[in-house]
């Protein structure tokens, strides 16, 4: 790639140029990134990864073959507003822009676009995010698989429909703090049984890591596997069966629905204010 901008310098976007970078995907000095007015973020970009920073936006827009856009949903419209002078219908806009729909993206950019969406998650800071993609009519073969290698720097990545991005949104999204509950709760049991806290939190993390590999590398089912660990009148069975007395696993399953549900909602309400300001513009 001749050049990449990068909108918004927060830490999705640092992520996402360490993970290029570091992976050969694009070079350092290809990158230009911006953001509404912190130069101390700007500064510490350019030191640690050499990329060029700037807040001209003829400087990080001119020639880019691709745009991330990564700053805050709500100051999307304003970013917009910036950015249209330097858009064309050749660019490529990548948006990880939580709850805004391609279409609204379209709307702002004057423009009919190739937009690909993006959700992954914060685990993308140690390159391990599970991100869905989904992409409009107007992006290509080349355009689509260009965006998954930036986001497979940082993990895995996959294509869904954009209406399956509240689902994703809720799913793996918000699925890290899931994860993170769970770590409370084995930690406050952990004190509660005696064990010191740094004891506890290295067994935590490496039951975590070992169930998450099994899952990986094991053709079997999530729920085979819990059986294969489950001895009838063993502790594992007692475990699970205080699991399900409580209705643990219906609680998860609304818990990643409500998620999805508010994903929608966040949406909507995004949707209307940037075609508020949009149209007040």
């Amino acid at each position: 790639m001749k050049k990449l901008a990068v909108i918004g310098a927060g830490s999705m976007a640092e992520a996402l140029i360490a993970g290029m970078i570091e992976n050969g995907l694009v070079k350092a000095e290809r990158i230009y990134v911006t953001n509404k007015s912190n130069e101390e973020r700007l500064e510490r970009m350019a030191g640690t990864y050499g990329v060029h920073a700037t807040h001209s936006m003829v400087e990080v827009m001119s020639g880019a073959e691709a745009v991330i856009l990564a700053m805050k949903p709500k100051d999307a419209a304003e970013a917009m507003e910036r950015l249209v002078p330097y858009l064309n219908e050749s660019m490529l806009i990548i948006s990880v822009l939580a709850g805004v729909p391609m279409e609204s993206i379209e709307r702002l950019s004057r423009l009919k676009p190739a937009i690909i969406r993006a959700m992954p998650n914060t685990s993308a800071a140690v390159c391990k995010s599970a991100t869905a993609l989904a992409a409009n009519l107007k992006a290509t073969q080349e355009q689509a698989a260009l965006a998954r290698e930036i986001f497979e720097t940082v993990g895995t990545a996959v294509f869904v429909e954009e209406e399956q991005l509240d689902a994703v949104t809720g799913l793996s999204g918000s699925g890290p703090a899931y994860i993170y509950y769970l770590a409370e709760a084995m930690e406050k049991s952990a004190a509660e049984a005696g064990l010191d806290q740094p004891v506890a939190k290295e067994l935590i993390i490496q039951t975590l890591a070992g169930a998450a590999a099994m899952l990986a590398r094991s053709d079997k089912e999530p729920e085979e596997l819990r059986r294969n660990v489950t001895s009838p009148g063993g502790t594992t069975e007692a475990g699970i069966r205080v699991l399900d007395s409580h209705g643990v696993q219906e609680a998860f399953m609304l818990c990643i629905k409500e998620a999805a549900l508010q994903s929608g909602r966040l949406g909507k309400a995004i949707t209307e204010e940037l075609r508020q300001k949009n149209s007040q513009s």
